[in-house]
């Protein structure tokens, strides 16, 4: 099995660590040969090509043709089948300069390795079965996330709890199918054959199948997050909001109206939820034509938003216009901010309304009331995504897909034994093919413009 552009085998190098200044630099290679290929590159070549698996020797980086050093490294030694490819590795730890790192990187390249291509070390991880496609996936997870709670969940697939899980639906559904085709083999009763199986480990395969199913909401709201945009008219505190969520002065804070004309944004964790936060401009009626467009702006972002987090001055109270901005907004939902709780004219939160899921009273100033609103805000994602969950979830949309038709041809199977729409056969059929769906997911059965597609989105070196 191989992708695009992935020779398996072939000695590969690539940097493994950012292009940017840093103490330490990783330059990996992998690939038959590629140890005996780093002998003539190293120092200390004889103490290489005796070193041991899971081992480090140290020594210099050499230009065989003219012995100029380039640097002087710890060389990481690993040996097949015990690396994270499979196959004979060597890692080069060297100082993180961008013009060291480059060098050693030319030089493998002009003798005998080939640049990496992305995603390619996994790949080999996979196909010499050191990962599944669920944990090759979550490694990609892993690097991606903004979060702890996010990279958690990842690192849960990486050690196992989706295949895990798969594996245990698998062996559901193939005991099925193993006592269903020894009555279809050697029925005692013609008439009652389409009864002689037992459906409890089927409708536990349909339970548990549906469970992960449900689960991909949950995961993709940890994974890309949501968007949650600052609304409300000109000096109610939206940029001080965003200052003290962030916990840092992003945003200019002024009593001049009209201070943000623009949006920013920033990344930030809502107790785990990666959000993408934005502040906007005021909304206010004005002839400034910058500032109108920034108003445009404002009105624009929300309406792309998961949550809107309306900000309002609790001195000054709810006017007509925020009234009419929440009811024009009534397809998203929308937190009301009762800011500036903490001044003597602040008045009471205003009564529930349709206008908006929840209302926090909070200061932005002090911080007081800002547990409170995250905790409302990560309530309402979760319960729009069907709830936070522990234990195996699934990690991509691919993996949904493949397991929702697993999931369809459980159920089809149930369904007709119970009618006795069909023969016995074809619950077979409906279970053979629920089989290499749930392969589908942990690789065991997959294309290979499948598998281009998900090695080619990782880093390269990854």
């Amino acid at each position: 099995m191989s992708a695009p552009g992935y020779t398996p085998e072939e000695p590969i190098a690539a940097i493994a660590t950012a292009l940017a200044p840093g103490a330490i630099g990783i330059v990996r290679v992998s690939g038959t040969g590629c140890i005996a290929l780093m002998e003539p590159l190293f120092s200390r070549p004889a103490a290489l090509r005796g070193a041991a698996g899971n081992s480090l020797v140290h020594g210099w980086i050499t230009v065989p043709e003219s012995g100029e050093r380039l640097d002087e490294v710890m060389l990481g030694v690993y040996r097949s089948p015990k690396s994270f490819t499979g196959e004979d590795m060597v890692e080069i730890f060297c100082h993180g300069g961008l013009a060291v790192v480059s060098a050693i990187q030319r030089l493998l390249l002009a003798h005998g390795f080939r640049q990496a291509e992305r995603g390619e070390f996994t790949f080999r991880s996979y196909i010499n079965g050191k990962n599944d496609l669920t944990k090759a996936e979550a490694v990609k997870e892993i690097i991606d996330s903004r979060t702890d709670e996010s990279r958690g969940k990842a690192a849960g697939r990486l050690a196992g709890n989706l295949f895990a899980e798969i594996d245990a639906i698998k062996k559901l559904v193939v005991d099925t199918l193993a006592s269903i085709e020894v009555e279809i083999e050697y029925p005692e009763d013609e008439e009652t054959v389409a009864d002689s199986f037992d459906r409890t480990a089927l409708a536990q395969a349909e339970s548990r199948l549906s469970s992960l199913v449900h689960s991909w909401k949950s995961e993709k709201l940890y994974q890309d997050g949501a968007r949650l945009v600052l609304c409300g008219r000109t000096n109610a505190g939206k940029s001080s909001l965003f200052n003290a969520l962030l916990k840092e002065d992003r945003s200019i804070v002024s009593d001049v109206e009209g201070t943000t004309r623009d949006w920013l944004e920033s990344w930030a964790s809502f107790d785990g939820i990666p959000v993408r936060l934005f502040d906007t401009a005021g909304l206010r009626r004005t002839d400034d034509l910058v500032e109108a467009e920034g108003v445009e702006r404002t009105r624009s972002l929300s309406s792309m938003a998961d949550l809107i987090l309306y900000v309002v001055d609790a001195g000054g109270g709810l006017s007509a216009d925020d009234e009419t901005f929440l009811a024009s907004q009534q397809e998203i939902p929308a937190v009301l901010v009762w800011n500036k709780c903490d001044k003597a004219d602040a008045l009471p939160l205003p009564p529930d309304n349709a206008a908006w899921k929840a209302a926090i009273a909070l200061s932005a100033w002090n911080g007081s009331g800002i547990g409170a609103l995250v905790s409302a805000v990560k309530s309402l994602l979760t319960e729009d995504a069907g709830g936070s969950r522990s234990g195996a979830a699934l990690g991509s949309e691919r993996q949904r897909l493949a397991v929702s038709e697993a999931l369809e041809r459980v159920s089809h199977a149930l369904r007709i034994s119970r009618n006795h729409a069909y023969g016995l056969d074809a619950v077979v059929q409906d279970l053979e093919d629920s089989l290499v769906s749930l392969g589908e997911v942990t690789g065991e059965v997959t294309p290979d413009d499948v598998l281009g597609s998900i090695f080619s989105r990782f880093c390269v070196g990854k």
